[in-house]
């Protein structure tokens, strides 16, 4: 009962620092190189999660190959992932840009239904998807404004291409898992796609004259490092260790108001009637998609059975 408890706390932090962590963007890359900045976070929290790891003595197995492995999730669930967030919040609101990552569930599917054949789209499916496509609708809809900006424009472009590429990243980590201790590959990922940001920031950004960073970005910064990545992370695995994936889920629904509640509070951005529709009309798409996911893998599960009575 204890250990479940514990895990129902960890699923709390998970839904309210993941929400959080837009708004901690949006303040941490005010007056500073965004690409930097995002790549300094990640190299630090994952060196700072393997420091741990080696001084705690778990042990894990781990080769050149082991490494490699976790690159490709790192670059795309980091580095073109989450890190590109990072640049877009300097041009849309934090809240626009965690109500756009809300349609991560759906793009899920979708990628799965077309790289894996047995995959099938059910009514619950086809409803959630065109759901959430109405969503994303609405969303442009009640944001005219920041279609008109070529900057703001590109983050929305930015920010559902980094959705995908976080799928991707999610998808190869599903087919190849690696063979060593998870947190340790956390600790990869997140090197791994910070040092990609650290790249793309050599290229789009200015070293020879960075700025001072400011008191706000530094704490935004820390706040990023422990709460968004390390504590929101080891979270996430523990809710997922001992709470079925269907709960732990949840905090794909809760982390955008989170963020659409903060931006509004600390840094006076706009909730009309419309986004809070899109909000709704979003995430009941990606609860049907789950739901007919769901029936799915029991219809499945229920014929496999039968065939071997």
């Amino acid at each position: 009962m204890k250990s479940n408890l514990t895990a129902y706390l960890a699923l709390l932090m998970v839904c309210f620092f993941w929400g959080t962590t837009y708004l901690a963007a949006r303040i941490g890359v005010s007056g500073f190189p965004a690409l930097f900045f995002m790549g300094f976070r990640n190299v630090v929290a994952g060196a700072l999660l393997l420091i741990f790891l080696i001084l705690k003595k778990r042990s894990f197995p781990w080769t050149l190959a082991d490494v490699g492995i976790q690159l490709v999730p790192g670059w795309c669930m980091i580095t073109f992932g989450t890190g590109l967030v990072g640049w877009c919040v300097q041009f849309i609101p934090s809240g626009l840009a965690a109500l756009l990552y809300a349609t991560v569930p759906l793009f899920t599917i979708m990628i799965n239904i077309f790289a894996r054949k047995e995959e099938r789209v059910n009514v619950h499916v086809a409803s959630g998807m065109m759901m959430g496509l109405a969503g994303v609708m609405l969303v442009f809809r009640d944001n005219l404004e920041y279609l008109a900006d070529r900057n703001s424009f590109v983050s929305i472009c930015v920010t559902l291409a980094s959705c995908v590429s976080w799928c991707l990243g999610g998808l190869y980590t599903k087919s190849f898992p690696g063979r060593t201790d998870s947190f340790f590959n956390a600790a990869v990922q997140m090197m791994a796609g910070g040092i990609g940001l650290f790249v793309l920031s050599a290229f789009n950004e200015d070293w020879t004259n960075l700025p001072v960073m400011q008191p706000q970005s530094i704490f935004a910064l820390l706040y990023l490092i422990f709460f968004g990545s390390i504590l929101a992370y080891a979270s996430y695995l523990f809710a997922m260790s001992r709470l079925p994936a269907g709960l732990v889920s949840i905090y794909a629904y809760i982390n955008p108001l989170v963020a659409l509640v903060l931006g509004f509070l600390i840094l006076d951005e706009k909730i009309t009637w419309l986004t809070s529709l899109a909000f709704a009309v979003t995430l009941g798409g990606v609860f049907l998609v789950n739901r007919g996911y769901q029936l799915q893998k029991r219809k499945n599960s229920l014929t496999l059975i039968s065939s071997h009575e």
